[in-house]
């Protein structure tokens, strides 16, 4: 039988721009990790301008910025998730897991019917 597998990749739109995705929570998450938003843009092979583009879609399209920055200083700046990007990332994997167990329960009914 051939080995199936259902991916669903939810996006939440706001105001038609997409507020959070797959890409922007991996980012949020490396933010988390690496303290910055260059680390976290080479660690996805991104471009340190994309990833300030999406940092800033995201802190737009939210009530409060999901990410702050910091300049220069004695530890040379660096990027915080705030309280409300922790909260937005946590609801995001939830979705995700909850959606990824919901396909899982059709990968074997769409195996029956593929090659």
């Amino acid at each position: 039988m051939t080995k199936v597998t259902v991916e669903l990749k939810p996006r939440v739109m706001a105001h038609g721009e997409r507020a959070i995705g797959p890409g922007k929570a991996d980012l949020l998450a490396l933010i988390v990790e690496t303290g910055s938003i260059s680390a976290a843009a080479k660690r996805m092979r991104m471009s340190y301008s994309r990833a300030w583009q999406l940092v800033d879609v995201m802190n737009k399209a939210f009530r409060k910025p999901l990410v702050t920055t910091a300049t220069g200083g004695a530890r040379g700046g660096g990027a915080e998730v705030t309280p409300a990007g922790l909260e937005a990332l946590r609801r995001y994997r939830q979705l995700q897991a909850e959606l990824a167990n919901a396909a899982s329960k059709h990968g074997k009914a769409f195996a029956a019917l593929l090659k």
